[in-house]
């Protein structure tokens, strides 16, 4: 059932599988209520969302005990398919729409996930510190630099400096012209399928 997700990291534990197999089933069913995921492609589930989500868990193996912030999760993506893959991280899920953290939290709460927070409001609204944060489609680099740059711890745990991590697509030159310091790696370097090939991670250290 989830093919793709094992086939790229084949050392799942029995329970990361479970909780993955479970994540297919629960997406669908909430996206009936509330329109997490567009419906049209909700029967890409595992690759374009999942799949996508674990790309940043390609780029980066997060140290125990590691915290990481993300930002604008709607439905809890990319925060839930990492938390999984990490479960001695804690993850911080924000959004601003409160029924979408509402099926997040929901998925959580099946998977039997304790490394996971939520909280309903803007990035303003969260005060705390985060070795990384996270995000998937939300905004532009630089809004996301200025926005979340007061979340980044000073303390570094983890072999990348600490910093944010973004999953993104298409051209971003004109977007990163004055992020001189950003990173950009295809996740087609990680991933085989069409899909990935103008998918993008965008790594800004802070």
């Amino acid at each position: 059932m989830i093919e793709k997700i094992a086939k790229y990291f084949p050392d799942l534990t029995d329970r990361q599988r479970e909780q993955f197999e479970l994540m297919m089933t629960l997406y669908p069913d909430w996206n009936e209520k509330i329109n997490v995921i567009s419906r049209k492609d909700i029967g890409n589930l595992e690759e374009n969302h999942l799949l996508h989500s674990l790309a940043i868990a390609k780029f980066i193996r997060f140290t125990p005990d590691s915290s990481v912030l993300d930002f604008g999760t709607g439905g809890g993506l990319p925060g839930l398919p990492l938390s999984v893959m990490f479960p001695e991280v804690h993850f911080h899920l924000i959004d601003r729409i409160g029924k979408k953290l509402k099926v997040a939290a929901d998925i959580a709460e099946k998977l039997g996930l304790e490394n996971v927070t939520f909280q309903h409001g803007d990035s303003g609204e969260c005060h705390d510190k985060f070795d990384f944060v996270v995000s998937r489609a939300v905004m532009p680099q630089p809004e996301l630099v200025r926005l979340s740059r007061r979340n980044i711890s000073g303390i570094q745990k983890n072999a990348l400096p600490n910093g944010i991590i973004a999953l993104k697509g298409g051209d971003l030159g004109e977007e990163l012209k004055n992020l001189k310091s950003s990173e950009v790696v295809e996740v087609s370097n990680y991933f085989d399928e069409e899909f990935f090939k103008t998918k993008k991670i965008v790594y800004t250290p802070l």
